[in-house]
């Protein structure tokens, strides 16, 4: 059976992506910081008390880990907050960074020595985090943080070519979820099986790029 690793999968997108991917047949390792028990129900092993800023990140991690393979990591918990220009929180913006931008770069490195050839590492990030595509501007912290989080990715996706592991970038859509207050254009279990096609094309040959979950390339 093959394993999977989704951060964020107590709810919304990261629980819908642990839902899809354990009735395809993975074997769903859910990572959070405390489960629900809708993730408790489809998960083959629930990983509580994992915050992707914590200071423990990776030796709490690599304990759960062990030496278990995994094919698939799905880097999917984030923070927004909805800074504007005239109440501009910075601690709030740093925590933005340390969530949704180092977290999954954090996450990566500890999990490192448990992808083998083959595996895929994907980061859930945002068409808010393209400076192409910004044409309403505000929401500091999470533009930013997700604009890094794609640098990292592009990175990465460098990095581990030698070690034949392809490394998606995907945007959700607008999703109607608790962080987006109930609004947007489809429901998180469509997204996540948008998401999931997105993932089963990602290869070598695509490795890197920034996608749409209905498949378009999205612009930096």
């Amino acid at each position: 059976m093959k394993n999977a690793i989704v951060t964020g999968a107590n709810r919304g997108i990261g629980l819908e992506l642990a839902r899809g991917l354990s009735a395809s047949g993975w074997s769903v390792f859910g990572a959070c910081r405390s489960a629900s028990p809708e993730l408790r129900a489809i998960a083959s092993s629930v990983w509580e008390d994992v915050d992707v800023a914590g200071d423990d990140l990776r030796s709490r991690l690599r304990s759960l880990a062990g030496d278990t393979p995994f094919q698939l990591l799905i880097n999917c918990a984030g923070v927004l907050t909805r800074e504007i220009l005239s109440d501009l929180h910075v601690d709030q913006i740093r925590r933005q960074f340390e969530v949704n931008a180092l977290g999954p770069l954090r996450v990566t490195e500890a999990l490192q020595g448990n992808l083998n050839s083959g595996a895929k590492v994907v980061v859930i990030s945002s068409r808010m985090g393209s400076i192409g595509d910004n044409s309403s501007g505000s929401r500091y912290g999470y533009r930013m943080s997700k604009a890094a989080a794609n640098m990292a990715f592009v990175s990465l996706a460098h990095d581990l070519s030698a070690s034949g592991i392809a490394v998606g970038i995907l945007h959700p859509g607008f999703v109607r979820t608790d962080m987006t207050g109930g609004r947007g254009d489809w429901d998180a279990p469509e997204a996540a099986a948008a998401l999931l096609e997105r993932i089963d094309e990602l290869s070598m040959a695509n490795s890197g790029q920034f996608l749409h979950a209905r498949g378009q390339q999205l612009p930096w």
